[in-house]
């Protein structure tokens, strides 16, 4: 189980960002459109290719994924109803955005050459258990359960620990539906299983660096399907701020280093923008970067 963000202090962000472009946004956060993958890491055992030709090792599959190479996500005109407050209405809006992202990943994963399923959906408005522990955890809104590809959400709690952001910022919320369906597609297209073996091994700030590589990917796959829909949702440039300003906030820098395990406000706000404002899915790969770029 990816564990969800943990919110820390972030009171004076509204009016750092409130007048800000996006562009902008990403110059302050100092992360630049990224190239596609240049790096290298150390060597994994070779995982089975599925058929004939040369095995594709687990580390491959995360550095060189084929979904680097099938450029931008193709809009789906993602439409979602507005956020009223009560449960049915936050579990519709969820549901019609999961639906969208259903169609865009499995477009993308066409285009790679990855066979893709849909993950399943347990939009939660009382405490329950999945194979990856109880829910809700102090503090945590949703996960992705990889045990049994689905994504868990609180409609209430995803509200509750938005820091207070109004209904009417639905990116804020959107951005949590996107980023969870990140670790789906990081899971299906075989990155995710790459991150583990890495967090089985090394040391506590290899595990922990390991961790921010995959959150901080999830966050760049969320930031790329908002971009990709930024016309019919729409991402006006107060969804964006409200976004930014909410993702901002829940950087785990003030944490001991033993728990940074999800990066710091400056990276998980700024590879949301590096995916937002990307071009292709290879601006996405945390795995090849120096560690700088997922502190």
């Amino acid at each position: 189980m990816r564990p969800p963000p943990r919110r820390s202090a972030g009171g004076t962000i509204a009016g750092i960002f409130g007048a800000l472009t996006s562009l902008a946004v990403l110059a302050i956060l100092g992360l630049a459109v990224l190239s596609g993958p240049d790096g290298v890491a150390g060597t994994r055992p070779p995982a089975a290719s599925g058929g004939g030709g040369t095995p594709t090792t687990a580390r491959e599959k995360a550095e060189d994924s084929k979904l680097y190479r099938t450029g931008a996500l193709t809009p789906v005109s993602c439409r979602v109803p507005g956020i009223q407050p009560s449960d049915t209405s936050m579990r519709r809006f969820m549901n019609v955005l999961s639906d969208c992202l259903d169609v865009s990943w499995s477009k993308q994963f066409g285009k790679a050459g990855i066979p893709f399923d849909t993950p399943d959906r347990v939009y939660w408005s009382e405490p329950g258990r999945s194979p990856c522990g109880t829910y809700p955890a102090p503090g945590a809104s949703a996960f992705y359960c990889p045990a049994n590809n689905t994504m868990y959400v609180g409609v209430r709690h995803v509200v509750q620990t938005s820091g207070g952001e109004p209904l009417s910022h639905y990116s804020v919320f959107a951005r949590v539906i996107a980023h969870e369906y990140g670790h789906h597609v990081q899971d299906r297209a075989g990155i995710l299983l790459y991150g583990d073996r890495l967090m089985d091994t090394g040391d506590i700030g290899e595990r922990n660096e390991a961790s921010r590589r995959i959150e901080l990917q999830a966050q760049c796959f969320a930031g790329a399907f908002l971009g990709t829909e930024r016309v019919t949702l729409p991402m006006t440039q107060e969804q964006v701020n409200a976004m930014i300003r909410d993702v901002r906030g829940r950087g785990d820098e003030r944490l001991p280093p033993e728990k940074r395990d999800h990066g710091s406000g400056r990276h998980y706000a700024g590879w949301v923008i590096t995916g937002f404002e990307g071009s292709r899915l290879a601006v996405c790969n945390t795995w090849t970067v120096p560690s700088s770029k997922v502190s």
